[in-house]
């Protein structure tokens, strides 16, 4: 009997290990270039990381952090999106007001489309074959043909659009940044179909989205709260705390974990979906100060965040990356 207790116990304290905290910064890929950054990306089925980085978009590889290329001239780059189908990627450059389209093989910039004005987040919706960028300074939507490269609608959304997703059956949704709602569109007739307030969260940055419970996630990082929408109503589910400056969110369909890159206290938050009306803070990752944004590669479940060692921020704004600092931290289990 004492040995059956013994195992049980064993096992008991096998589980309670595996629940506690797992994840941990496992990499840091240096990165010479100066200046700022914003958006990172995975390209499907590849081994290359994609990320901005004030002028360029870096390219390495994810595994490694060698450098593979450098996409140049990309002034004020803030997304990166892939139509690997047709051998293509976009990059929207937020100080030019378009987009650039660029071979996926070689990286060669094939192309360039004017957009909005401060074009921002980016992604490709396959339920649509169109790429979408929101434009924040004149507060809508671009949809772009990847076929023909040409801009087929623009959406107007009555505020400053940040992050962007898809439903993957034709909607997409994007949260307006200083109204602090959520757009739901018809991404096949270019209309909108409401607008959702997600107070008490303020300035909504990071959106990500759960297809199957059809629950969004709208990162608040000024109060610092994950509001959990859902996508069929707009009803606010759930509110849950994170830290301070985030400015991306992630979701992972297979473990089911939303994670919340918190530049400000330097550390990224896991939430679990138990249910689509049940979400549990699991645990919260030490990551560096400045690591806002975040990737989720879907295959090795990795994060990636990118940061840079900063200046002293005596006057309370934004603290300046120190030239030659800039990096890419990967997240990973022990």
């Amino acid at each position: 009997m004492k040995k059956i207790l013994s195992f049980g116990l064993m096992a008991a304290i096998a589980i309670a290990t595996n629940a506690q905290s797992t994840l941990k910064v496992i990499k840091t890929f240096k990165i010479a270039s100066p200046g700022g950054w914003d958006y990172l990306a995975v390209e499907p089925n590849s081994n290359r990381l994609y990320v901005s980085h004030a002028t360029q978009v870096n390219v390495i590889d994810k595994n490694t952090g060698d450098s593979i290329g450098v996409i140049p001239n990309t002034t004020g780059i803030h997304g990166i999106a892939f139509v690997p189908a047709l051998n293509k990627g976009y990059t929207t450059n937020g100080k030019t007001n378009n987009a650039y389209v660029f071979n996926l093989k070689t990286l060669e910039v094939t192309g360039t489309i004017a957009t909005g004005e401060k074009p921002d987040a980016i992604f490709y919706d396959e339920s649509i074959k169109k790429i979408v960028v929101c434009n924040g300074k004149s507060k809508d939507l671009s949809f772009i043909d990847p076929e023909t490269d040409k801009v087929v609608a623009t959406v107007a959304v009555g505020g400053a659009p940040e992050t962007a997703v898809s439903d993957g059956k034709g909607k997409v949704f994007v949260n307006l940044e200083d109204k602090s709602e959520i757009v739901a569109i018809d991404a096949k007739k270019y209309t909108v179909l409401a607008h959702w307030s997600i107070a008490p969260g303020e300035a909504p940055t990071g959106l990500a989205i759960d297809t199957k419970t059809k629950r969004l996630f709208a990162a608040c990082g000024d109060n610092k709260l994950l509001v959990v929408v859902n996508a069929e109503t707009g009803a606010i589910v759930d509110k849950l705390p994170i830290g301070g400056g985030c400015d991306g969110d992630a979701f992972d369909a297979s473990t089911k974990n939303i994670y919340t890159a918190n530049g400000e206290n330097g550390t990224i938050t896991v939430i679990h979906e138990e249910s689509a009306n049940k979400f549990v803070i699991t645990e919260t990752v030490t990551t560096k100060k400045g690591a806002r944004t975040i990737a989720l590669d879907e295959k090795t479940h990795l994060l990636y965040t990118p940061t840079a060692e900063l200046e002293p921020n005596p006057g309370g704004k934004r603290p300046k990356p120190i030239p030659g600092t800039f990096q890419v931290l990967v997240v990973g289990k022990n």
